[in-house]
């Protein structure tokens, strides 16, 4: 576990520099072998037409929301990808309708039960690994044979080990592990973008 910070910093500018430096040692810690797994399952997905899911809480729930946006558009522009990503976030009465009258435990589940089909895909993201929304979203996919991908922190929680696939960062700093699961979520995003880009000449030209 790589904890931070363990002192108390008096210049900003050491606080930043640690920091930046705790976020890349976890970065490149990433079992890179499970990474290229999971960008596999997720071509593969695409290309069978499965629809993806995400969902987090608090900060992963941007985070959530950010990888519905980046894979829907970012992937797919300028290139033959088309596939459908829905953030279980993202409909706000919905999701408060849910809490109000059945529990703030099913917000997600709920959802992907209706909407989910076997071998669709579920990317899951929860800091400490426990979430009880989380965790009852995730066994209603395994219930429904879809495929779990998820990335978490601490010591990655229930949620690591019900997952198909998992990228866990070994930390205690909620920021530094949030942060590390948006730069893989948009090191996906652009790869697989800049897998199908339909001229190779022209990606230079292009906004990533």
């Amino acid at each position: 576990m790589i904890n931070f910070p363990t002192k108390k910093y008096l210049k900003s500018s050491d606080y930043f520099n640690d920091y930046i430096s705790t976020k890349d040692l976890l970065l490149k810690k990433i079992d890179q072998k499970i990474l290229n797994k999971i960008i596999q399952e997720i071509l593969n997905s695409i290309k069978n037409k499965r629809d993806f899911f995400s969902c987090g809480n608090g900060g992963s729930a941007a985070t959530a929301e950010h990888l519905s946006c980046d894979f829907s558009k970012g992937s797919c522009t300028n290139t033959n990808l088309n596939f459908k990503v829905f953030s279980l976030n993202s409909n706000v009465a919905l999701m408060t309708a849910i809490a109000n009258d059945i529990s703030y435990d099913d917000v997600f589940s709920y959802q992907l039960n209706r909407y989910g089909k076997a071998n669709d895909v579920l990317l899951a993201f929860s800091v400490s690994g426990t979430s009880k929304n989380i965790i009852k979203c995730t066994k209603i996919a395994k219930k429904k044979k879809i495929k779990i991908i998820s990335f978490t922190g601490f010591n990655g929680g229930v949620l690591k080990k019900l997952s198909n696939y998992n990228i866990n960062f070994p930390s205690n700093n909620f920021g530094i592990v949030e942060d590390c699961h948006l730069t893989i979520m948009h090191f996906i995003s652009q790869y697989i973008r800049n897998l199908r880009f339909k001229s190779s000449s022209k990606i230079a030209k292009v906004n990533f």
